[in-house]
This record gives C-alpha cells, sequence and structure tokens, in this order.
C-alpha cells in the first residue's frame, strides 16, 4: 500500500481534496483507504477507514490538562505518536493500492512536530509521497506566492519524502489568475520578474531573497492545477503517485 499524505494550510483544501480524489480512484477500480491524523476534526467529508480520534480525543485533552483549543492541539499533536504502535496496526490491516492522509488543519501541528516524523517513519517513508496544497488566496500576489513556496521546501525539507505542489480551489478565483500561478511555478523567471514590479513595496526586497533561496532548492517546476468542485486536476495527481511508485505504470497493474 501507498501512501499519500495530503499537507496544506488552514483553508487550503486538504479534507475536500481527499475525499475528491477518494471517490475519483474509486470510481476507476483503484482500491483507496483514507487516514485522518487531524484530533481536531469536528466532522469530516469522507467516512476514515482509520480515525486518529478514536484514540486522542481533544475534548479529552482539554479536561485532562486544562487547555484551550489552541493549547490542546499542540498536546494532541504529541499525543499521537504516543498512540503509533496503535495507529500502525490499524493501517497494517488495510490491503489497499493507496492511503491517502489527511493531516492536521495547521499546517504546523503535523510539518513542524517531532511526532510527524514518528508517525510517518512508523507507517513507512519508504512507500510515501507528500501532495502540498497551495491555497490561491494566498498566492494571488508575487510576494505572497513566494512566501507559499517557502512554506512548502520547508515542509519537503521537514518530511523529507518526494513532494508535488497542487494549486487547490483553482473554481474560486478567475482563469487569468490561475494561469498566472502556474506561469509563475513553471516559469521562476516571470515570477522574479513580478517581483520586480513590487519594488514599491518594503517586502519585496526579502521577497527576493526567499525567491533566490527557493530557486537554488529547485523547487519550481510542475504544478498542478485542482478543484475539488469540478475535478480539475485529478488525474495530474494520479499520474504524479504513479510516476513516483510505480516508475509511471498503472498503480493497479503495478500492484496486481
Amino acid at each position: 500500500m501507498k501512501i499519500i499524505y495530503f499537507v496544506g494550510t488552514a483553508g487550503s483544501g486538504k479534507s475536500t481534496l481527499v475525499s475528491t480524489y477518494r471517490s475519483w480512484l474509486l470510481e476507476r477500480g483503484i482500491d483507496t483507504a483514507v487516514l485522518n491524523l487531524d484530533p481536531g476534526a469536528d466532522a469530516l467529508p469522507y467516512d476514515a477507514d482509520v480515525d486518529i480520534r478514536e484514540w486522542v480525543s481533544m475534548n479529552e485533552v482539554m479536561d485532562e490538562y486544562g487547555l484551550g483549543p489552541n493549547g490542546a492541539q499542540v498536546v494532541a499533536a504529541d499525543l499521537m505518536a504516543l498512540n503509533v504502535e496503535k495507529l500502525t496496526d490499524a493501517v497494517n490491516e488495510m490491503k489497499s493500492t493507496f492511503l491517502l492522509v489527511d493531516t492536521p488543519g495547521q499546517l504546523e501541528l503535523f510539518a513542524f512536530r517531532e511526532s510527524s516524523n514518528v508517525i510517518m517513519d512508523a507507517l513507512g517513508k519508504e512507500r510515501s509521497m507528500t501532495v502540498y496544497l497551495l491555497d490561491p488566496m494566498l498566492c494571488r500576489s508575487p510576494n505572497g506566492f513566494i512566501s507559499s513556496m517557502v512554506l512548502s521546501s520547508l515542509v519537503q525539507f521537514r518530511l523529507a519524502v518526494p513532494m508535488i505542489n497542487v494549486l487547490t480551489k483553482t473554481d474560486t478565483v478567475d482563469e487569468e489568475t490561475v494561469d498566472r500561478m502556474i506561469l509563475w511555478h513553471n516559469d521562476e523567471y516571470a515570477l522574479y520578474s513580478n517581483l520586480l514590479d513590487e519594488s514599491a513595496d518594503p517586502s519585496t526586497v526579502v521577497g527576493q531573497e526567499l525567491y533566490k533561496a527557493v530557486d537554488g532548492l529547485g523547487m519550481f517546476g510542475e504544478v498542478f492545477a485542482t478543484s475539488s468542485e469540478t475535478g480539475e486536476g485529478l488525474e495530474g495527481i494520479y499520474a504524479a503517485a504513479g510516476q513516483t511508485f510505480f516508475g509511471g505504470d498503472d498503480p493497479d497493474e503495478d500492484m496486481n
């Protein structure tokens, strides 16, 4: 079973994309399971096959430690690592082709705490990849885009597994804006030129330096424009997963 982690900032559409992508795969006869790793989720748009909330309850954490919602989420993120054996046992009972992992709404709770590495190591990093969600609401300006790319770079550094970037919720912005953001990702020189156009913005100086760092890391390249509403871009995620895990072969054929 190959594992795909969906990671991104709050509101980037992780849970919705997981739900839509799972349905898309099942419609094509590809056995797919879902793991929810967000202990603070009130409701989910899918039925999780494995749910961390079975072992880590936000309400119980708040009551036991006398914490508010924010503090409880930090503690709950660390408590997930203490339940990693139960989690691993439940995952290993499944024989699906793919396991889609919905990570916590707050990016830092997964990407920047050691508990995530504990969980990913236990589940098997050698069979894992990451889909990083770029929120178009945060990427519409050159400075906003490069800030999002810096976060993406940090996540790849922290999690240390193959990663692709997807631009989500493309149905919520106009086509011209989507095309511009895709151009920035595919052509770093176009992004740099637009950064120079914003020279009146004091933050642009920092943006230009961040651009150089991201460019040096080789983070620019292909990005998939996706929409959970229209189904746009799901084929691209599937192709990228096939390339990562199976060298471009069809996953179902390879697994059989």
